[in-house]
C-alpha cells in the first residue's frame, strides 16, 4: 500500500510517499515539500502569526492534493516542536484541522525521541545491541539508549540547531563571545540527560539520525547521498572538533560552497556541529555511525505493526477524502 508522512518541522514541511507492506522496507515512492521555519513567524508571545498559520495549511492542502493524486492510501501528519511548544499550538492545530481535514498528531519530545529510535533499530537489527541513539532537529535534540526495538530511556532537549541559531549565533560570522557562551549552555542544558542515560550501560554502537548529522558527515568525508543508503558512513569526534572552528570562522554563504550543505542548513550547521561535539565529548565517544532512517520511516513502521496485528486500519475522515478524490 502507498502511505503517506507529513513531518511539520522547525525547518520545514515534508510529505513522503512511500509504498510498504507488512515484512517489508519502506520504499519512497514521491516526495513534496517547502522551507518553511516556523519559529520565524512566532510573535513576541511566542504565538504562531497569522501569516505562519496561512503558510502551513497552504502547504497542508497541498500536500493532500499530492497525497491524493498520487494514490496515497493512508496519511499519517504530525508535528514536533515549533508546534509543541508555541503558545497557540492547540488554536493552530485546530485551525489547521476545521480547515483542511487534517489532523495533526502532537509528539512530545520523547515520543519523537522513542520513534526515530525504533527506527534506527530496524536499521540496523538486531546484531547491533545496545544502541544510543542522537538526533539533532531544528528544535530539540533526542538522546535515546535501549537494547529492544523501543528505548529503555528517551530524552528530548531544547537543543536544536534551528532554536540555538536563532538565540545565540546572531552575527554572521558569529563572534568568538557567542560560540564560547554557546558551547558553555550547550554543555549545562545536556548534562543531566547525559548522566540519566550512561546509568544503563555502555552501548555497542552510537548512531546519529538526523539531517545535521548526514550534513556534518559529508562536511567531514563520508560518501555522498547519491551513492545511496547502504554505504556505511561515520563521523569521528576529532573531524567535529576540526570542522566546529572551521564553521564558526565562516560565514553562512561560505558555508553554502561546503559539502551536503543546503541553503535551508547554511546558517544551523555550527550549532548542530557543537551539538554533536559535546554530546560526543560528553558520552566519551569517538565515532558513531549515520543511520538514514529516522522519525518518518519510525512512524511509518510502526503503522505497518498495527496492520499486522490489529487488522487493517479505519483511516481517518480526511484520508477516505483523499482517496476518494483520488479516484478516476
Amino acid at each position: 500500500m502507498r502511505l503517506g508522512v507529513l513531518d511539520i518541522g522547525s525547518n520545514t514541511v515534508h510529505l513522503l510517499l512511500v509504498d510498504a507492506r507488512p515484512g517489508a522496507k519502506p520504499v519512497p515512492y514521491a516526495s513534496h515539500k517547502r522551507a518553511l521555519s516556523l519559529v520565524q513567524y512566532l510573535d513576541d508571545d511566542g504565538n504562531i502569526t497569522d501569516e505562519g498559520q496561512t503558510e502551513l495549511i497552504e502547504f497542508i492542502l497541498e500536500a493532500w492534493e499530492f497525497a491524493a493524486k498520487h494514490r496515497a492510501k493512508d496519511l499519517l501528519a504530525f508535528c514536533t516542536s515549533a508546534i509543541r511548544e508555541s503558545t497557540n499550538g492547540a488554536a493552530v492545530l485546530e485551525r489547521v484541522q476545521h480547515e483542511t481535514t487534517v489532523r495533526l498528531t502532537e509528539l512530545t519530545g520523547d515520543e519523537e525521541s522513542a520513534m526515530t529510535f525504533f527506527a534506527v533499530r530496524r536499521w540496523h537489527g538486531w546484531g547491533a545491541g545496545t544502541i544510543l541513539n542522537l538526533d539533532i532537529g531544528g528544535g530539540s535534540f533526542e538522546i535515546a539508549q535501549g537494547a529492544n526495538e523501543l528505548p529503555d530511556l528517551a530524552h528530548s532537549v531544547p537543543l536544536g540547531a534551528g532554536r540555538l541559531t536563532r538565540d545565540w549565533l546572531i552575527e554572521d560570522p558569529p563572534t568568538a563571545k557567542s560560540v564560547k557562551e554557546l558551547r558553555k549552555h550547550i554543555k549545562s542544558t545536556m548534562k543531566e540527560a547525559v548522566v540519566a542515560t550512561q546509568k544503563l550501560g555502555t552501548p555497542h554502537i552510537v548512531t546519529g539520525s538526523s539531517k545535521t548529522f548526514r550534513a556534518l558527515a559529508r562536511i567531514t568525508g563520508a560518501a555522498p547521498s547519491s551513492m545511496g543508503p547502504y554505504v556505511k558512513r561515520e563521523l569521528h569526534l576529532s573531524d567535529l572538533g576540526l570542522w566546529s572552528q572551521r564553521l564558526a570562522a565562516m560565514s553562512s554563504a561560505d558555508r553554502l560552497h561546503l559539502p551536503g550543505v543546503s541553503v535551508a542548513r547554511a546558517q544551523q550547521v555550527l550549532a548542530g556541529a557543537l551539538v554533536a561535539q559535546t554530546a560526543l565529548e560528553m558520552f566519551k565517544v569517538q565515532s558513531m555511525q549515520i543511520s538514514p532512517w529516522a522519525l518518518r520511516e519510525g512512524l511509518i513502521l510502526r503503522r505497518l505493526d498495527q496492520l499486522v496485528f490489529d487488522g487493517p486500519l479505519d483511516p481517518p475522515a480526511h484520508v477516505g477524502k483523499l482517496t476518494n478524490s483520488a479516484t478516476p
